[in-house]
This record gives structure tokens, sequence and C-alpha cells, in this order.
């Protein structure tokens, strides 16, 4: 009993200090569920351009972007998976040397004509709102601190849920068989039943989310990361080769891969790569194929298929579709929506159980005296 009561304890302790934070992830979540449909929905007009003969080559992009930005640690082409007729999204990776901020920002061109569409760094609700909803997500907006955070508050989701579930043991099959309903005799009553059920029904997809964050987190833990983020970028060095010429290269050695993200070195030592999914290969893989080039060279230097991959690659290369429910269509995307705003919708009940009790063991205190 005494185990039980700390345990409680810690359960709505983590709640209450962390309920604000899990109502904001878990509405930011939900909505980036469905990332690419709101960009697309909301930036309609903008993002679709009229088609013509020819695209503009890569190079043409990749010349523009590094001359508008001298210095800047890369780029990478998000979208070219997309659809003939959508405009190109470019992501940038800068650097302003300070540690609060998270310093991602986005350049959309016109493929046929060059023209920009919208530019700007993801700290700002311009160039796009959804963007901005990401690097909030993951950061809270405040640099590598926030990306840190985020992965802690990962970990009391997953204390919260194990101290839930020894709690509540006994309800566990009564939720999961259907034998306890809702008893509508008080808001208490209402209040507490669908705490319980919500969160057994939420356990394991809650559990699944709350870990691969915390993973997908983990680089904010290292101190390379803290250093090199208050070092300004050094001024670009270029690549030599075409990459137009290595981005056809890729498909020449990899012809089943379908291209999801396409890196381009703007430092030393940086490699240009293609990464994405495989022709038939399971949708929780996606992504997780990868062809990197020597920029200055054009020499080959690996080709990388995750069914080469040993065991743990296989399964840390699911974190990421676990996390963002990429792997099976609008059913499981429109359940990850509903899971992601378990976790606020548990907090707020959490903190009228705790309230209501606290507000009992005063009436009680004051009774006795």
């Amino acid at each position: 009993m005494k185990l039980n009561r700390q345990l409680f304890r810690i359960h709505s302790w983590l709640g209450l200090i962390n309920g604000f934070f899990l109502i904001l992830l878990g509405l930011s979540g939900s909505a980036l569920v469905f990332r690419n449909e709101i960009d697309d929905l909301a930036n309609k007009e903008l993002l679709t351009v009229q088609q013509q003969q020819k695209r503009l080559p890569l190079d043409y992009f990749y010349k523009d972007i590094t001359k508008r930005y001298p210095a800047i640690e890369g780029i990478a082409w998000i979208n070219p998976d997309d659809a003939p007729n959508k405009a190109y999204n470019f992501r940038l990776y800068l650097n302003d040397a300070r540690i609060t901020s998270y310093d991602l920002g986005l350049i959309t061109y016109d493929p046929f004509t060059g023209k920009i569409l919208r530019e700007g760094e993801l700290q700002n609700l311009t160039p796009s709102a959804i963007e901005w909803i990401y690097q909030y997500h993951f950061s809270i907006q405040v640099g590598v601190p926030g990306a840190a955070f985020v992965a802690l508050l990962g970990v009391s989701i997953i204390i919260s849920i194990i101290t839930g579930l020894i709690i509540y043991k006994k309800h566990v099959i009564q939720v999961l068989t259907f034998r306890i309903k809702i008893n509508r005799k008080s808001w208490r009553t209402v209040t507490s039943d669908l705490h319980r059920i919500v969160g057994v029904w939420a356990l394991f997809f809650n559990i699944i989310i709350a870990f691969t964050g915390f993973w997908l987190n983990l680089f904010a833990f290292e101190p390379k990361v803290w250093a090199n983020e208050m070092i300004l970028t050094k001024p670009n060095a270029l690549a030599k080769h075409s990459l137009d010429s290595l981005y056809q290269q890729a498909f020449i050695h990899m012809s089943d891969l379908i291209p999801q993200y396409v890196y381009l070195p703007t430092q030393p030592n940086k490699k240009f790569f293609v990464r994405g999914a495989i022709k038939g290969e399971a949708p929780i893989w996606a992504g997780s194929n990868s062809i990197q080039f020597n920029p200055q060279t054009g020499e080959l230097i690996s080709i990388n298929r995750i069914t080469d991959e040993t065991l743990w690659n296989k399964i840390e290369s699911t974190f990421y579709s676990l996390h963002i429910g990429s792997y099976g269509g609008v059913i499981i995307k429109v359940i990850y929506v509903i899971i992601g705003l378990t976790p606020g919708f548990l907090s707020i009940t959490g903190f009228l159980l705790w309230r209501r009790r606290r507000k009992r063991h005063k009436l009680a205190t004051q009774a006795k005296k």
C-alpha cells in the first residue's frame, strides 16, 4: 500500500509539472501527422506550379541558395518524390551561433522558372506555419536545450505510464474487456473513469510515441552538438562535381530507389547523398536506404540498403515512422492524431482529480481542528 501511495505521488506530480507542455506537444504532434497534407492545403495555390517543358537543374538551386547564404551548414531537397506540378522545398541548415535557437530554414522554388515562392527561418511563422509547428514540436523553439527537454518529457511520459499501470493494474483487464462503464454520478466519477479508460486504451501507442520521441532527440545530450551550435558556420566550400550528375548516378546504382531526401553539401568533408525508400519495401522502413558520393570528385562512397543492416539498425530505422505514423495509410494516421491528444487529455483529467482530492483533504484536515 505504501509503495502504491509513493507511485501515485510520482504519477500525479509528473502530470502536474509536465501537463502544459504535454498538451502543446500533443496538439502539435497530432497536427504533424498530416504535415504535408496541411501545408499543401494551406498553400495550395502557392505550391502548385504551372508545368513547363523542362525543369531547371538541381545545380541551379544549389548555386542560388549558396549565393544567398554564403555560410550555411547544409541544404536538403525534402520533397523530391512530390508530384510533377509541385514546387521544390529546400530545408536550410543555418547556424547563428546561439544555443537557444534551432536554426532550420525553408526556401521554396518554382522548379521551372526558378522563382522563389517563400523563404524564411522556422523560428518564425513564415514561411510556413506547419513548419514552425514542426520545429516547435521537437525543440519548443529554444534550440538544443529545448530538444533535450522534449526528450526528458518523453521519459516522464513513460514513467507516468508505468506508474499508472501499476496503480490501476486491477482495472486494465476490465477496461480492455469493456467491463468498466463510465459512472455518471458526478463530474468526479466521470473524470476518474475517463482517465482510466483513455489511459489504458492509449497505453501501447503512447509508450511507442514517447520512447521514439525520446530516442530521436537523444542527439541533444551530445556535448559535440552543443559545442557546434555555438560556432559560426564557415564560408561555403561548394561541390566541384555536378550535383545533377550525382543525382542521376544514384539511380544507375540503385534503380529501385524512391528518393525522399537529397542532401546538398556546403561544408568540407560533407557528402552528397540521396535517401529514400525501395520499391516494394515495407513502409515502416521508408527513408532508411541511401547512397553517398564525394561531391568534389564524384566518387561513389557507399550504398546502404536496410535489408543488409544489422537487426538493431533495422529496429532503429523504424523509430521515425513509428513516431509519426507514416507506415499504415490514413486509418493509422487518424489513430495517431487521436492518440496524440491523449497525454494532454490525461493531464487535464489528472489535474481535476488531483485538485478534487486536495480539496477533500483540506476539508478533512479543517474538520479535525
